[in-house]
């Protein structure tokens, strides 16, 4: 640590309570992050410091486990957010790290956009966000929803045996008792992060008049079986930092919530029951309470490379209209439908973004399991700005961050060559091009150039036909589909080693572009057996192809296209017929090395 850091920052202590309090009031944030009580007793795990910067209040704290760089809050008060974020800037550059942020809630996010253009990489974590309930909702448990919240409740309550008091001196050392019997109840699903709250729930005991801390206990058979503690956040919030109850004891957490707010939290207008860090049946347990706002938190750190946002939205259409030719019309289409402010790498230079590179969630089947993966699209950096080395410093990026295998679909084989170079495998293989030419009505298989030679000679009739609607065929049923259809019967098809599943979201957006691009998504049904197949076409429009339709992806088997395009293809008035899965690349993960697939399948890509 430098001297000048020693001078702006040290350890928190109670004297800080009144002037942190006093900032805070200032901002009356709702993230349960801003309290002074709250940091205080994680001031032994976290090393938490406080600080005056510009008139603001500055929080930070690292793990003490590993002594790593510190983390900074966002200013807060009626200071000077924007040096004090300078002079934590120039702290951070003086020890050797880039500046983090934490928490940093959503009008503290647009004003870094707009203060720090292209310099921070702004990201949340699902696990981060706070649940925040109106006290009434708590308080009263009304309507169907919460009826099984008041079952339990009315269960707890029939022996008549129980009752509610604040939290005090006289109590306190028997709720640290009950806290030790919870643990010791707890002790097979036991890990460090229970171990460091008990800790830090004995901080609160010991300080909880210092702090402003109010509390609820609950007994049953005049035993403690529950309690709460909690705090004023802002000028309408409590929030709950602790909530503790025996689980095998029917009623005992809703009944604890359920008085701790009757009888402390009647004052204010919501209640802040903080985040639920990932853990799965937490964050159940806290939507079983059916939140009226899930406070989203971001993370930011200094970066080269950061993610697009929603003022980078023109600069990003110019580089897709330079870089590929698409229509406006088309680049909106992405745009609205898939584009956010986590999925899209951008670098910036001369205060713009120059590179881009958008990642889609997806899922790959390696080994027999189903593994996160991100789908590299639209990879592009303007023409003066090429040569710096910007796309393989956004991708080598990306897979640093996420820690997941990248695939993607190179257009050519030159583009194919540099990422082999970038460390990229082929293993999703391209699959032989057939064409089904209307006059010799079968379907041969030829070279890609091959079949574009056949094409120029063909004319194109322009109805702009792009579905067919209960249409009946021989033993087929032709009918529109669902997004979520679709994937199930996707997903049953094509399962298997090597098999890239895209989402619901993903899927809806790959039926509109289609339909935008002259397509239409049909779900054929066998009369016969009750099979259901799909088709996903389009008429194509590039020179090359008029007169062409391209089956985008089908589980139809050879036999049962022959039935098919005929009628399709009279309907779309087009001559000749082609499917051709153009294969892909993938960048291995540590834990995929060695990993071959010959016949993975990889489609629906908008390549």
């Amino acid at each position: 640590m430098t001297e000048k850091n020693k001078n702006y920052f040290h350890s928190i202590q109670l004297a800080d309570r009144e002037w942190i309090n006093i900032k805070l009031q200032e901002s009356n944030h709702a993230s349960c992050e801003y309290s002074f009580a709250n940091n205080f007793i994680y001031a032994k795990v976290y090393d938490v410091q406080v600080g005056e910067l510009s008139g603001c209040g500055v929080i930070r704290y690292r793990n003490q486990k590993n002594r790593g760089q510190y983390s900074y809050s966002f200013p807060f008060g009626n200071g000077n957010k924007r040096e004090a974020l300078k002079t934590m800037q120039e702290l951070c550059r003086r020890d050797g790290y880039a500046l983090r942020i934490y928490p940093v809630l959503e009008k503290d996010r647009k004003l870094l956009l707009e203060w720090f253009q292209g310099e921070f990489e702004i990201d949340a974590d699902r696990g981060d966000y706070d649940y925040i309930y109106k006290m009434e909702k708590l308080a009263y448990l009304r309507g169907k929803k919460l009826h099984g919240k008041r079952n339990h409740i009315a269960r707890f309550m029939d022996d008549n045996d129980w009752r509610y008091e604040p939290m005090s001196a006289e109590n306190i050392e028997g709720c640290r008792q009950m806290s030790k019997k919870w643990e010791c109840m707890r002790a097979d699903k036991w890990n460090d992060s229970m171990e460091e709250e008990i800790n830090v729930l004995d901080e609160a005991f010991d300080y909880f008049e210092e702090l402003g801390f109010v509390g609820g206990v609950l007994y049953k058979a005049e035993e403690i079986v529950a309690f709460t503690i909690g705090e004023k956040l802002n000028s309408d919030t409590l929030v709950v930092h602790f909530e503790k109850a025996y689980p095998d004891l029917q009623g005992a957490y809703p009944m604890i919530n359920q008085q701790f707010i009757l009888h402390e939290g009647m004052n204010f207008t919501y209640v802040n029951r903080e985040e639920d860090t990932g853990d799965m049946g937490l964050r159940k347990a806290k939507l079983s309470y059916y939140p009226d706002m899930i406070l989203k938190k971001y993370r930011a750190v200094e970066s080269s490379v950061v993610f697009a946002n929603e003022m980078d939205t023109d600069a990003i259409e110019h580089i897709w209209q330079v870089c590929f030719g698409d229509d406006r019309e088309y680049i909106e289409l992405y745009l609205e439908n898939r584009f956010q402010t986590e999925n899209m790498l951008v670098i910036h230079e001369d205060g713009k973004p120059v590179s881009m590179l958008s990642l889609l969630p997806v899922t790959v089947t390696i080994g027999g399991e189903r593994h996160a993966a991100r789908y590299v699209y639209a990879v592009a950096t303007l023409p003066e700005y090429r040569g710096k080395g910007y796309a393989s410093k956004l991708i080598r990026y990306a897979f640093d961050k996420y820690g997941e295998p990248l695939i993607l679909q190179p257009e050519n084989e030159s583009l194919q060559r540099y990422y082999e170079q970038l460390g990229f495998d082929e293993v999703f293989r391209q699959s032989p091009c057939w064409v089904y030419n209307a006059y010799a009505e079968k379907v041969t298989y030829m070279s890609e150039n091959a079949a574009y030679e056949i094409a120029q000679d063909l004319t194109y009739v322009s109805e702009n036909l792009r579905q067919i609607r209960a249409a009946e065929l021989g033993r087929w049923q032709m009918e529109d589909v669902s997004a979520k259809e679709y994937k199930e019967i996707r997903d049953q098809y094509f399962s298997g080693e090597g098999y890239v599943e895209w989402d619901e979201e993903a899927i809806q957006y790959a039926m509109k572009e289609n339909s935008f691009c002259n397509g239409g998504t049909l779900k054929l049904t066998n009369r016969e057996n009750g099979t259901k197949k799909l088709i996903m076409y389009r008429v194509c429009d590039r020179d090359c192809d008029i007169g062409k339709l391209h089956v985008v992806e089908t589980t139809l088997d050879e036999e049962e296209l022959a039935q098919i395009l005929p009628t399709l293809m009279r309907s779309t008035h087009t001559l000749q017929a082609y499917e051709k899965n153009e294969g892909g690349m993938i960048l291995h993960t540590r834990e995929m090395a060695g990993w071959e697939c010959d016949e993975g399948y990889l489609n629906l890509t908008l390549a």
